[in-house]
């Protein structure tokens, strides 16, 4: 037997040994039932989130760059204050969470929440595609989505596996991982899979429907986004979140299905946040 056979098979036993299927989410409105399998775990992940986002926030503080914008971040924090809540629906535990939120001065079309609830939204989103509060709140509800949905989690779970491969031979009894700077660079710089953005998609337009916020806002603004490449290339955030015909269809026809949710939600609120 070949050392790569060897490596394969260990790994396959590593990962059988660790791995935990779970659902991180109640079946939603819009039909994300995934299971999910995890090898690194949910405490572990979160410590790890809270670690790294405060190194990116000490670093903003370096450069200034860190709530420069009150109004910017008074906007972020009100919308925050109701997507937070709508979050029940779908993780019971998830209102709870030790959510944060920060304004970062940056001309980067970007947003993102790591695990645990920890948000930073980008100056350069702001500014440069002008989103209502509607269409903010679709932006900062897919993020949301995919820290309800642990996809770094998961995504760490899969460095984890490679990691192992990598190691396999010399760390058999545990997996080397420096897993805040893998937490930061799954949730800032590497793109997630495409079943992952569609999950995020649809559990945003459901969260902003919740909330009170028009989920239609969500089709605007990836017209917005797709405008704003113009056909070169594209900002941060679209280059991790690509914005395309198909995209565009899904999220109108997830919005349809969450319209009545927010027309209850609409009901109980004094504006529909635009």
């Amino acid at each position: 037997m070949n050392r790569r056979v060897v490596i394969s098979l260990l790994v396959s036993a590593v990962f059988a040994a660790g791995c935990e299927t779970v659902d991180t989410t109640k079946s939603s409105a819009v039909g994300v039932d995934r299971r999910q399998h995890m090898m690194v775990s949910s405490d572990a992940v979160n410590q790890s989130a809270q670690k790294a986002y405060q190194d990116v926030l000490a670093q903003a503080q370096k450069q200034n760059a860190l709530d420069r914008d009150a109004a910017a971040v008074e906007r972020v924090k009100r919308i925050a204050s109701r997507l937070i809540p709508a979050t029940g629906a779908l993780r019971p535990d998830a209102p709870g969470w030790k959510w944060e939120m920060h304004v970062l001065s940056s001309k980067e079309v970007n947003a993102w929440c790591m695990p645990g609830g920890k948000i930073a939204v980008y100056t350069g989103l702001i500014d440069q595609v002008k989103p209502t509060d509607d269409e903010l709140a679709a932006v900062m509800g897919h993020e949301i989505g995919h820290a309800l949905r642990e996809h770094g989690r998961e995504r760490a779970s899969e460095q984890a596996v490679q990691q192992v491969g990598v190691q396999v031979l010399g760390a058999l009894t545990g997996v080397n991982v420096d897993l805040a700077q893998t937490i930061a660079d799954v949730t800032i710089s590497l793109p997630h899979s495409r079943t992952q953005e569609t999950e995020a998609d649809r559990i945003g337009v459901e969260l902003a429907a919740r909330a009170g916020y028009d989920p239609r806002a969500a089709v605007s603004l990836w017209q917005k986004m797709d405008k704003l490449a113009g056909g070169s290339q594209p900002p941060q955030f679209l280059s991790t979140h690509p914005s395309n015909a198909s995209r565009i269809a899904d999220v109108t026809q997830d919005a349809e299905k969450v319209l009545p949710l927010y027309q209850a939600a609409k009901g109980g609120t004094a504006s529909a946040g635009k």
